[in-house]
């Protein structure tokens, strides 16, 4: 608007992220705003409450995304072989029904599969849940989620995010209860023994190169403690980083990590037509100690990861409108 101030909020399944706020300067010249005159914050201003009361247009709510989740798997275990292989591809239809709310339900198709075993070779469900995400105030978000995880695991799992008013710090801390899960074809078998696992940690955001660093202390699935250490950086279409960590009882271990954005970057919906694209980005998380007993754990959707949690970030978000 010409000479006013303008606030855009973007939502993620119509619970709001983030802020972009721009007020003009008396005696500029300048017609319209730069994408460097664009305040990002995780504060919504007082706009918000009157502005979610309006109508919505072209809400996302009840429109099905099929997505298309690549997954490979490597293995180092043979003297003989350099790598076994496991290749799957793994559509998942994904829909909201409420504010915050999120329907998953995947299929996993096998594409090449080399010494990962006969259950591995056959097309059997994948994630299987329904999450729901809430934001509360001062910036704290809340994510709820129960039905069939990766790591062949089912059961509930509870995150909660929260960011300080130095939005470059954070803490988070998530609890999980699961039990053991197989699928061999589309034949179900589970187990009634459940696990706990937690994690509790903080997090600090460097934004000149945007650097992420982490550091938590967890339980995994084997009831052993540790402590883990991540450095992330994040660029526009990837983001690279290291860990480490040592838990009792087990070696320390650590190793490399990477998601990176596939194309197209850009989705276009019609109307109530589901919408079939490829994963957002796809990684790798390496193993450099080959551990295969401790430091096991699970993923409660198919899209969590590094890549995707960031990209939200106030200060991630300043420096894509800066650069681009």
């Amino acid at each position: 608007p010409d000479k006013k101030p303008c606030r855009v909020i973007v939502l993620d399944n119509n619970v709001p992220q983030i802020s972009l706020y721009y007020k003009p300067i008396i005696g500029d010249s300048v017609p319209e705003a730069s994408r460097r005159d664009w305040n990002v914050s995780y504060d919504l201003g007082g706009t918000w409450k009157e502005a979610r009361k309006i109508g919505r247009k072209n809400s996302s709510l009840f429109k099905v995304d099929v997505v298309v989740y690549p997954e490979v798997s490597l293995k180092n275990l043979i003297i003989t072989q350099i790598y076994q292989v496991l290749f799957n591809l793994s559509p998942a239809v994904e829909v909201s029904f409420w504010k915050g709310m999120r329907l998953t339900a995947q299929v996993v198709i096998p594409v090449y599969n080399d010494g990962y075993g006969r259950r591995a070779g056959k097309v059997h469900p994948g994630f299987l849940t329904l999450q729901q995400t809430v934001r509360l105030p001062y910036n704290i978000w809340v994510t709820g989620t129960l039905g069939m995880f990766n790591a062949e695991r089912y059961g509930g799992d509870l995150r909660l995010l929260h960011t300080f008013k130095d939005e470059r710090f954070s803490v988070e801390g998530r609890i999980g209860l699961t039990a053991t899960q197989r699928w061999d074809g589309f034949e179900w078998t589970y187990g009634t023994k459940t696990r706990m696992t937690w994690a509790l940690g903080a997090n600090f955001y460097y934004p000149h190169y945007n650097v992420q660093a982490s550091l938590k202390v967890e339980q995994y699935l084997l009831g052993e403690k540790g402590v883990r250490f991540d450095l992330i950086r994040h660029f526009r279409y990837a983001s690279i980083g290291f860990y480490a960590m040592k838990a009792e009882g087990a070696s320390a271990n650590g190793g490399f990590r990477f998601q990176v954005a596939l194309p197209p970057y850009k989705y276009k919906r019609k109307g109530y037509i589901p919408r079939v694209t490829p994963s957002k980005n796809m990684g790798i998380a390496y193993n450099a100690g080959n551990e295969q007993y401790y430091y096991r754990g699970y993923r409660a959707n198919p899209g969590e990861n590094i890549m995707q949690n960031n990209s939200f970030n106030p200060y991630f978000i300043k420096s894509e409108l800066l650069n681009f």
